[in-house]
């Protein structure tokens, strides 16, 4: 592995260095119905376009130290995405981005992904900004970059189309993520407080043992 193309671990996703072998899952998910409805050139990309992609993506390491990481579950090797950083020539810019396979949406790693790579930018790479990217349209897309910190600076032209930007600095997602962090440990304390107790809490709702 390069030295400057780690693999980055989440308590539920292993982001590591694409992989020749990879372009056919990648293909796969890609070819999932209107998976693409939201990126600018919506239509699927050949198996040979996919290799080719893999490949600049390695360069984009080698040039910038940072990009694209894939993605694969902590309890299985199948590829279900991409997630990473990826530099923005016309703007000058480094971009957070995401894609899973559809059976994983709606389960929060696509945030959980995106929020490695952007720690990654910020404590490795010592970025001062990165910024997403996002069709107006495209609602879960945006809800993941406010999950992340982001704030919306108002509608742009990027890959010639209409999108909205957003942006984090590295000290607002400083401050973002040590408030995150004592969010964390208040409900660890709160959960070992009631087990000390013997009340298990499901949701909003606690529950007596014994009673």
């Amino acid at each position: 592995m390069s030295v400057n193309h780690p693999t980055l671990e989440t308590p539920r996703l292993i982001l590591r260095p694409f992989d020749p072998q990879d372009s056919e899952p990648l293909h796969s998910i890609l070819s999932q119905e209107k998976i693409l409805q939201y990126f600018p050139g919506s239509s699927s990309p050949s198996l040979e376009r996919v290799g080719a992609l893999i490949q600049r993506q390695w360069t984009h390491w080698e040039t910038h130290g940072f990009g694209w990481w894939a993605v694969q579950p902590r309890q299985h090797t199948e590829l279900i995405g991409r997630n990473g950083l990826q530099y923005l020539p016309d703007t000058d810019e480094v971009e957070i981005g995401y894609l899973l396979s559809k059976p994983f949406w709606g389960r929060g790693m696509a945030t959980e992904g995106a929020r490695a790579g952007i720690r990654f930018g910020f404590e490795t790479l010592g970025l001062q900004t990165i910024v997403g990217i996002v069709h107006p349209e495209n609602t879960a897309s945006a809800h993941v970059l406010e999950k992340l910190g982001m704030t919306c600076t108002g509608p742009a032209i990027y890959f010639e189309m209409e999108v909205l930007r957003y942006e984090v600095g590295r000290e607002e997602w400083r401050m973002g993520e040590s408030a995150n962090e004592r969010e964390g440990e208040k409900a660890s304390r709160r959960k070992g407080e009631l087990e000390a107790d013997g009340v298990t809490e499901i949701g909003s709702v606690e529950v007596r043992r014994g009673l």
